[in-house]
Order: C-alpha cells, then sequence, then structure tokens
C-alpha cells in the first residue's frame, strides 16, 4: 500500500537535489524478518530505476523489543559497507549506552524492551531480584561482535539532504535545526507533532507509532510500530515526490 505526500500549499514544496533518490526506515527494532524484505525492494527498485545516486537512511531505534536485535545488526552492518547509508540514533541506542555506563539504569532497560536484546545475544531472561546488573551487563558486552559495538558508536543524530532534514525523533520548534540538542532530536514528542511551524527544512522522522505514514505540512512521520504491528514501513522520495509503502 502506497500514500502520497502533497505538503500544504502555503510551504513551498520540499524538494531533493537531481539524481538523488532517498530510501528511509526508522524503529526496526529488532525485526529483521520485516527489514530483510524491504531491503529487497530497495535493491529492486534500484536496479530497475537507476538513479543516479541512491542514499538509505536508518533512523535509529533498531534495538529492544521486537526479537532479533543480534540479527537486525548484523544486517544493518554488512549494510554499511556498501558505502551510501546513513545510519541515525535513537532514543534505545542512546539508552542502551547510559546502562552500559551506569548498571543502576539497567531495570529500566529491561522495562524498556531490553530482555528481548539479550536473548537475542544468547543470554537467558535476567531475575531482577537475583541478579547482578554489572555483571549482565559485562556478559551482554562479550557476547557482542565488536562490529556491532562499532555500529552503535558511530551514529550520526541527523541528516539533512536538499530541503529535507531526517532525524529520530523530531526537532523543537522555535529552535535552529543547527542549534537542536541530542535530547531533543531522539526524545521529544507532543511540543514536536503538534507544532504547525516551517522548521526550516521538512522533517522526516519516526518515534512515536502511528497507524499508517503520517504526511503532514512540515513533517512525515514514518514509525508504523513495526515490533507490535509487523509494518515496518520504507519511505522513498525523489525530487518532490514522497511515497511510503
Amino acid at each position: 500500500m502506497k500514500s502520497l505526500a502533497r505538503p500544504h500549499s502555503s510551504i513551498p514544496k520540499p524538494q531533493l537535489p537531481d539524481g538523488v533518490r532517498i530510501y528511509a526506515i526508522s524503529d526496526i527494532h529488532g525485526c529483521a524478518h520485516l527489514l530483510e524484505p524491504m531491503l529487497r525492494v530497495v535493491d529492486a527498485d534500484v536496479a530497475r530505476s537507476r538513479p543516479h545516486y541512491a542514499v538509505e537512511v536508518f533512523m535509529g531505534d533498531y534495538i529492544d523489543r521486537g526479537p532479533d536485535t543480534r540479527s537486525t545488526l548484523d544486517i544493518l552492518v554488512e549494510r554499511s559497507r556498501r558505502g551510501n547509508a546513513v545510519f541515525l540514533k535513537g532514543n534505545h541506542e542512546a539508552f542502551l549506552v547510559r546502562v552500559f555506563e551506569d548498571p543502576s539504569l539497567f531495570e529500566d532497560w529491561i522495562a524498556f524492551g531490553g530482555t528481548q536484546t539479550l536473548m537475542s545475544y544468547g543470554l537467558a531472561p535476567p531475575d531482577l531480584k537475583r541478579d547482578e546488573p554489572a555483571s549482565i551487563l559485562r556478559d551482554l558486552i562479550r557476547a557482542m561482535p565488536t562490529e556491532h559495538l562499532e555500529f552503535l558508536d558511530n551514529l550520526r543524530l541527523s541528516f539533512s539532504c536538499g530541503d529535507f532534514f531526517f532525524v529520530h525523533a523530531g526537532v523543537r520548534p522555535g529552535v535552529p535545526l543547527a542549534a537542536q540538542t541530542e535530547r531533543d532530536l531522539l526524545w521529544i514528542r507532543e511540543e514536536f507533532l503538534r507544532s504547525e511551524e516551517h522548521f526550516g527544512k521538512y522533517i522526516v522522522h519516526g518515534h512515536t507509532p502511528v497507524r499508517s505514514a503520517e504526511f503532514m505540512a512540515n513533517r512525515v512521520n514514518i514509525d508504523t510500530g513495526a515490533y507490535a504491528t509487523g509494518n515496518l514501513t520504507l519511505m522513498s522520495i525523489q525530487g518532490s515526490r514522497m511515497i511510503a509503502v
């Protein structure tokens, strides 16, 4: 199923540079079984349409909640070797890094979907009354391939191309894009979602699940709650044309 965006007439249509096509995916949350067919769609579309330059933008929250964080990161690390992909940080990746630094946050991470991540690396679900968080986290770090840890360390906060600005959660209204804080880029919800202002660029984001891709005059949300719904959305942009599949 496809949706075509038509931004409000009071705001100029956002455009990508000529010859550039962008494919964007957000909030995979360990759903490798949904990611793989979407990447086949991307590869088939590139082979058919042969854009001058195809860019893949993955917009964070690769881990937690869904069944297979490990395979998801395996796929994305392999995809990164093609050289035309951008990987953004989500709040889940940022939080896991904080947990590694501060094990007192371990129970919060488990409530955040961390059990599924542990199990994907072959670790048992934790017994919060008995198990020592620091020990479990050491086991997790030992179980994670070096490539996965490096992947998490090298995620970007945002990506801009033409009139589009890609970010995990959104931006704070009234603040220039170049001055946005990491917390807002990864966590913001209501202030951003309620805003009707033009942010300087058209915002492509995830973070807040919606039933289907939500096209607004100043932004588009492509988080369709893959881990809960089985629906992982892929958005393609070329020129001013936006299609969500």
